[in-house]
């Protein structure tokens, strides 16, 4: 459990607060590419209390900047983007995506007061389908060289989901991995529909008689062991098959907001929660696969069977009891909302309040890598605030290499294990186009 003074340290995530002074110091996701289209309008976002307006350019550059004008407040995502900005319908003054006002058309022409307006604006880039922001001072650090960061648009899908809860608790849900035998257990070895689950009634990989979904029903006792690395906590689940054979599960948190699970036999998955505010959050999905290209559109048609569009909601959710049947949970699924894994981590986190209340809760042998994530964050936090360095805020292109930082659900020999994943895990990537390539740039 957690003192209530470290709990709002490690919850509190607003302009000033030391949580939120940390999380602005990484690269945060504040929009899918897909919510601020090429010639669309500019849309408000919220990102850790602050209200800003996300837009392009007409030069088709991503720009956030503080929603109301420097003038006399007016809201920006009314604007009008054009002649190399955003241009507030109020007056015209009209800013670049670095916040230089560029004209102020309502003042004399050889006024240059234009030049001395710079309005709040935070620096973005797009990759793969996400446009990121750096929040915080200074020269941003590189954005590392994460797996999903190098791999090529078309193996790559975005998607995102709200949550109606704090970051904090909606993260630690996915880098528990005991719950898996509980929470998402199916109770029959098939789905009765399209939905993201599929990868728990799967086969592990080159072993067919291997059901995962079996293995995480009758192996509810996992041996759980983790390891602190440069990028977070390395997670380490070991269920037993037979005399001979071990279900290992390699997953990460990645420091400071995030998690990397595995999907399938060749898929990586990103859970990345960026606070809203302080009682809610969004979740941005990043599929990665390292051989095939994604089905995109199949993935989005199945996203699109829990969520609504434009606003990212889940269709099962608190209102509506996330659609509990209890005639489901006697047959099909533990839990009984359906078999999208994503509402059953919603049901689990949110039903936790707004904000947890960690001075309450008890946690066990299990809740290790919980226990490490928080202390990497309240070190961290410590840190920042004595002005020390910070992990994963690389700024050397040389030492910009990630390729260590895997996901994966293999079968390994007894004697093997610790070895066999990272075995597995290199023979994917020698599989792989573009993950071969980054081992030669790398090396």
């Amino acid at each position: 459990m957690l003192s209530k003074a470290d709990n709002d340290l490690l919850t509190q995530t607003g302009p000033g607060t030391p949580a939120g002074d940390l999380l602005r110091r990484y690269w945060q996701p504040v929009a899918l590419s897909e919510e601020v289209p090429s010639g669309g309008p500019p849309r408000v976002v919220e990102i850790m209390g602050e209200r800003l307006v996300a837009f392009r350019d007409d030069r088709d550059q991503p720009g956030l900047l503080e929603l109301h004008c420097s003038h006399r407040a007016a809201d920006l995502s009314y604007g009008r983007v054009e002649d190399g900005g955003l241009r507030c319908a109020y007056h015209g003054w009209l800013y670049d995506v670095n916040g230089q006002c560029l004209d102020m058309p309502a003042e004399p022409p050889e006024s240059k007061f234009h030049e001395k307006i710079r309005h709040p604006a935070y620096p973005c880039q797009e990759i793969n389908g996400i446009i990121y922001s750096y929040m915080g001072p200074g020269e941003p650090p590189l954005m590392p060289a994460f797996d999903w960061i190098r791999a090529p648009d078309e193996h790559i899908f975005a998607f995102k989901g709200y949550m109606d809860c704090n970051y904090l608790q909606a993260n630690e849900g996915e880098i528990d991995p005991s719950h898996l035998s509980f929470l998402h257990r199916f109770l029959q070895d098939q789905s009765l529909d399209d939905s993201y689950g599929d990868q728990l009634l799967a086969t592990a990989e080159n072993d067919e008689d291997v059901q995962i979904s079996q293995i995480m029903r009758t192996q509810v006792s996992p041996k759980l062991d983790v390891e602190e690395t440069d990028f977070g906590v390395r997670i380490f689940t070991v269920r037993e098959i037979d005399a001979a054979r071990l279900h290992v599960r390699v997953t990460n948190y990645l420091f400071p907001n995030a998690a990397v699970v595995a999907v399938s036999n060749d898929w990586g998955l990103v859970q990345w929660h960026v606070p809203i505010n302080d009682t809610s959050n969004w979740r941005y999905d990043i599929f990665f696969s390292y051989r095939a290209p994604m089905d995109k559109e199949g993935l989005r048609h199945q996203r699109l069977q829990s969520y609504t569009l434009p606003d990212y909601r889940p269709r099962r959710n608190q209102a509506n009891r996330y659609g509990y049947d209890f005639d489901e949970q006697k047959t099909w699924t533990y839990i009984g909302v359906g078999f999208d894994i994503n509402t059953h981590d919603s049901w689990a986190t949110e039903g936790a309040g707004p904000i947890q209340d960690r001075t309450k809760e008890h946690l066990g042998t299990t809740d290790k890598a919980i226990i490490a994530a928080r202390r990497m964050l309240l070190r961290s936090i410590r840190s920042l605030q004595e002005g020390a360095a910070l992990p994963l805020t690389v700024r050397d292109d040389a030492a910009n290499r990630f390729d260590h930082l895997a996901t994966i659900d293999t079968v390994a020999p007894r004697s093997e294990w610790k070895t066999h994943w990272r075995v597995r895990d290199a023979a994917r990537r020698e599989q792989s186009p573009w993950a071969r390539q980054f081992e030669r740039i790398g090396g």
